[in-house]
């Protein structure tokens, strides 16, 4: 029953010929359509698609689901966005983030006000859909590693630590699953993927609309990420009892518990990661079963898809609260 509206948007292009014209596309068809509600998700839409909802008077609610590569990279584009999120988010009815640094990160750099600003924890989990199975027998120890293939997300550590493991462990498997060609400039590209395939250092799935079978098919979920809001390829995994492998950095080390339902390692370091890896594989299957059955556990206490909903749904009764 959604009707899908769709806006041509330059997810690339720092133009601002081409974001005043994504405004002014924006502006129309709110314009059109008359939402109750505008509902904003990543920079361009939170930016361009706040202002245009605000000019209109329709509320508007934003979701900060991670800081992106100008964030991570900083520098002059850090400071022009900056400037933009302060003034799409200075009329916001509120502001959800999905881990506490990048809240602290928007308070402390006035991008929003303290009243504003709430958590969700990320986008949630469908438990039904994605249900904990059996570890995986009678195959070499498997990687997988899923999600945009970015620069960002440690794609190049991933890489570089499946070379260190088959020193020590030559029949280790590294899969990579994920969409080429991201309209991203942290892109891998394509040749890239290509070359490691070649020299049998990862196998590459490709892209699919359901990342089950994939998951149940590995031993950890690996995710070497540079900063995340909640990244959702590491609550998938562990809603399917898989222990987990990431960096020590925000978003991440709210979904892994070091030690209890996986390792985290030093971010953008493919040795710390190998290590991981190494230390990973070396655990008896039981302990690893307990991992991921851990794993599953917090899912189910504090990553649940209604976690998400209802404080959407609270915030929207508070909008449109009317006195009696």
């Amino acid at each position: 029953g959604v009707e899908h509206v769709p806006i041509a948007i330059d997810s690339l292009g720092v133009s601002p010929l081409r974001d005043l014209a994504l405004f002014a596309r924006y502006h129309k068809l709110l314009k059109q359509i008359r939402p109750d509600a505008f509902l904003g998700y990543t920079a361009k839409p939170n930016v361009w698609g706040s202002l245009a909802a605000q000019a209109l008077g329709i509320p508007v609610v934003n979701n900060i689901s991670g800081l992106g590569t100008a964030f991570i990279e900083g520098g002059a584009l850090r400071r022009i966005v900056s400037a933009l999120y302060r003034a799409a988010l200075r009329r916001s009815a509120a502001v959800f983030f999905q881990n506490p640094e990048d809240r602290e990160l928007f308070l402390a750099r006035r991008l929003v006000r303290p009243e504003q600003a709430r958590l969700v924890p990320g986008s949630g989990i469908d438990l039904a859909r994605f249900q904990a199975v059996p570890q995986p027998v009678g195959q070499p120890f498997t990687f997988l590693m899923m999600g945009r293939l970015l620069w960002q997300k440690g794609v190049g550590e991933y890489v570089e630590a499946a070379r260190l493991v088959r020193r020590e462990v030559p029949d280790a498997r590294f899969r990579l699953l994920g969409f080429l060609d991201a309209p991203n400039r942290s892109a891998v590209p394509r040749e890239d993927v290509e070359r490691w395939q070649a020299e049998g250092l990862i196998d590459y799935l490709d892209e699919t609309d359901d990342v089950r079978p994939h998951i149940a098919a590995a031993d950890c979920v690996v995710l070497p990420s540079y900063r995340e809001g909640l990244p959702r390829s590491l609550l998938e995994g562990a809603a399917m009892a898989r222990p987990l492998i990431a960096a020590d950095v925000p978003g991440c080390r709210h979904v892994v518990e070091d030690g209890v339902t996986g390792f985290l390692c030093t971010v953008r370091d493919s040795a710390s990661l190998a290590h991981a890896m190494l230390r990973m594989i070396r655990l008896e299957p039981a302990q690893r079963a307990a991992m991921g059955a851990a794993a599953r556990s917090r899912v189910e206490r504090e990553f649940g898809e209604e976690r998400v909903v209802e404080p959407y749904l609270q915030l929207l009764d508070e909008i449109f609260a009317r006195p009696a």
